[in-house]
């Protein structure tokens, strides 16, 4: 019976190596977004230049830029939270990552992971920071047509630099 649980506990222990698909496509998916997002910056670049060279400035020109701008920040920032994701899940199933570790073997902060709540909290302020980005994308490409329409807007851009705030309190104990 020993011999029976001992094989099926390694195989079940070696079983968390299925992790390294997530960890695999995780990367190839970070490496995609990042791909786009500085294709859509060089698309930008060339849209401006072409502008500027050719003096035609369309109406929504400047919102144009900026939204093509704010649109790969996006995409910069999802590719973030999937470094995070799988540099979390490789830490926390597969083994340490020695190149992260300084020469003393103190590893680095930005990427360490020890725990799944940790992991967690990582990639969940980085997707708060992805919805700040589309709601200000959003919110620059509003019409605003009455006084209380912006004062929406000035409520909700209040209610997200009171987030933010407490937000950048979670973690820091004083």
């Amino acid at each position: 019976m020993n011999f029976i649980e001992n094989l099926f506990e390694h195989g079940l222990w070696s079983s968390r190596f299925i992790i390294i698909l997530a960890v695999i496509f995780g990367l190839v998916g970070a490496v995609l977004l990042f791909a786009v997002a500085s294709f859509d910056i060089f698309n930008t670049a060339v849209y401006v230049i072409q502008s500027y060279a050719t003096h035609a400035h369309p109406e929504n020109f400047h919102e144009q830029v900026v939204g093509g701008i704010i649109g790969a920040v996006d995409l910069y920032l999802i590719g973030v939270i999937m470094i995070i994701f799988s540099f979390g899940l490789y830490e926390l199933f597969i083994s340490d990552i020695d190149p992260a570790k300084d020469e003393g073997g103190k590893e680095n902060q930005l990427l360490a992971v020890h725990s799944l709540d940790q992991l967690k909290d990582k990639i969940s302020k980085v997707v708060v920071m992805v919805l700040v980005v589309s709601f200000f994308q959003k919110a620059g490409h509003t019409p605003y047509n009455s006084a209380l329409e912006l004062f929406y807007l000035a409520l909700s851009i209040t209610a997200l630099a009171v987030g933010l705030y407490f937000l950048s309190k979670v973690g820091h104990h004083e």
